[in-house]
């Protein structure tokens, strides 16, 4: 056993603060309200005010402390309602919800409803997107453990149930048979003694990736989750381990190992592991992020891990942290090694970038030189891009968190937060020497179209035949517009969303965005949502995603220097 994993031990062992699914440790003394349920109705709802400072909620069985998070209580007014989900403790003894850190005389108090309705109180926001994956409550930010098995897309992601600002990390999941619908599948993965769950992903275990000792019922086929667990210390800080949780039912529940952590470090910032089989050395990989550069190790078992080699020092940017690698091979010969970065974005905050190469199994070498950037989309709400394993026909699908760092937690929305991108292909082109990476519209947004239209809509996707020089410019009565200008000379497209709507809420969301076309642009396909617009080049040499909040939909387009056909999208 390392020392890292002697100290966590200790730790968990002495510490009194107890995540869910620990039940040896009493709670602290109530210090506020005691509210009993009633024995039948699965959902206690929590009313939340975003502006509240945070409380702590406990349930609590036989005395015993089962779950514990933070939750901004109502104290003056209620903005929306969170579900505490009573079923997995209802009809194991006397069932207590202990709200600490909140003046008793809090609305909260009034306004607790318990019942068995999931669609309690869900407000019709004007800003959820129509096409685009969303959570039905909460926040959400990273896509994790993205695979795909017996034709179903499966997403988890970061995921706080309880408020729609980051915290409380879970695993979300939804599912999808065709990356336009999804649907909901609850929380995956919950806080343990071992901390919050943060970000990772998911393998498929097949006949060519076989375990070797099986301390747990493991079967091929199954899935295995690998994550970062992130707990505080009590000298301030948090200490980040690798888990695996394992999977008999295609991912719709998880088992936890036994033996967790699997992989520990003294370092910072050690997070977001991406495992995956190797078929050229027959052996797991794992690519993992660390600071500012992305470690390497080998497995026979997903449980033990060889560290091999460290990719990153001098190369690419460091403006920020490197977080959720992804490492795959496009094609016969290149590998590509994705980095998503915050900050250090080219127009501020979260990116992704990416490097071309080769993988040997145990060292990544990059074909360019330190010097050289490449980003995989220049616009200012896409990070965290991962892919989907096993994906079919050997794609390189991926998606992404629509949103920015530096803004994320202020965007307009109320009971939710954030969408994901639509789902993008990957593929390779070169351009003066250099290999980059294409960025498509998954084949699946080509079935979401619908009927030619007249004029935009909230949901539809314009395509664009463009000259050398070409303007769009969407608009509503109300005076708001988007800009775009694609100047075939310069070789540049750009999007002005500075008086796109509401750009109230930060000061760094007015911006100008503006991408290399990597040679001459000759169809544009521009997807408009309720609160996004994600153009690409339809040849896939450059993509471009941000986000707006206009106070009613664009419904009119002028465009010079190119023709515009519309298609609305089926939802």
């Amino acid at each position: 056993m390392s020392m890292m994993k002697r100290c966590l031990m200790t730790m968990v062992a002495v510490m009194t603060l107890t995540m869910a699914g620990a039940q040896t440790v009493m709670p602290q003394a109530c210090e506020q309200s005691i509210v009993t349920p009633k024995a039948n109705g699965r959902y206690l709802w929590l009313p939340i005010q975003e502006s509240a400072p945070e409380g702590k909620v406990q349930v609590i069985v036989i005395g015993m402390l089962q779950m514990e998070q933070n939750v901004r209580m109502a104290r003056e007014k209620v903005d929306y309602y969170v579900a505490l989900d009573l079923q997995p403790y209802q009809g194991k003894g006397a069932l207590k919800v202990c709200v600490q850190n909140v003046p008793t005389g809090s609305v909260c108090f009034k306004k607790l409803v318990q019942n068995n309705d999931a669609d309690f109180a869900l407000i019709d926001e004007k800003f959820r997107p129509l096409y685009h994956h969303t959570p039905k409550r909460g926040w959400m930010n990273d896509p994790n453990g993205m695979f795909y098995k017996d034709g179903v897309w499966n997403l988890y992601y970061q995921y706080n149930p309880y408020g729609s600002m980051w915290g409380n990390m879970h695993w979300g999941h939804s599912t999808s048979t065709d990356l336009i619908h999804w649907k909901d599948e609850g929380v995956a993965l919950a806080p343990d003694v071992w901390g919050t769950m943060f970000s990772g992903s998911c393998v498929v275990r097949t006949q060519s990736a076989q375990s070797g000792q099986r301390t747990q019922s493991i079967q091929n086929g199954d899935v295995v989750a690998m994550y970062t667990a992130s707990r505080p210390t009590p000298f301030g800080g948090d200490v980040q381990s690798q888990c695996i949780a394992f999977s008999n039912d295609g991912g719709k529940t998880f088992t936890k190992y036994e033996g967790n952590p699997v992989l520990t470090a003294e370092d910072k910032d050690f997070r977001d592991p991406r495992p995956f089989w190797n078929e050229d050395i027959e052996a797991w990989n794992l690519i993992l992020a660390v600071g500012q550069e992305m470690r390497i190790y080998l497995s026979k078992d997903l449980k033990q891990w060889k560290y091999e080699s460290s990719f990153g020092q001098e190369y690419g940017n460091h403006g920020g942290v490197w977080e959720c690698p992804d490492l795959i091979k496009i094609g016969e010969a290149k590998w590509v090694l994705i980095c998503n970065i915050n900050p250090g974005g080219p127009f501020g905050g979260s990116a992704t970038q990416y490097f071309v190469g080769q993988f040997d199994g145990h060292k990544f070498t990059c074909e360019s030189k330190p010097e050289v950037t490449k980003w995989m989309d220049y616009g200012k709400d896409h990070y965290a891009t991962v892919s989907f394993y096993n994906a079919p026909d050997n794609r390189r699908t991926v998606l992404a968190w629509m949103s920015n760092w530096q803004y994320a937690n202020q965007v307009p929305t109320m009971q939710f937060r954030s969408a994901n991108s639509i789902p993008r292909d990957l593929g390779l082109f070169t351009y003066n020497g250099e290999t980059y990476v294409s960025v498509v519209p998954s084949k699946e947004m080509l079935a979401a179209r619908g009927a030619k239209v007249n004029q935009p809509m909230e949901a539809c996707e314009i395509v664009i035949d463009v000259k050398k020089q070409a303007e769009i410019v969407l608009s509503n009565a109300k005076g708001e517009q988007v800009t775009m200008t694609y100047d075939g000379q310069k070789q540049t497209f750009s999007m002005d969303r500075t008086k796109s709507g509401d750009v109230s809420f930060s000061q760094d969301f007015p911006c100008v965005t503006k991408a290399p076309t990597y040679g001459q642009i000759r169809q544009l396909r521009i997807f408009i949502d309720r609160c996004s617009i994600e153009a690409f080049d339809a040849e896939g040499k450059m993509a471009m995603t941000n986000l707006v909040f206009p106070s009613e939909p664009y419904n009119n387009i002028k465009v010079k220097g190119g023709k515009a056909t519309i298609y609305e999208i089926k939802n």
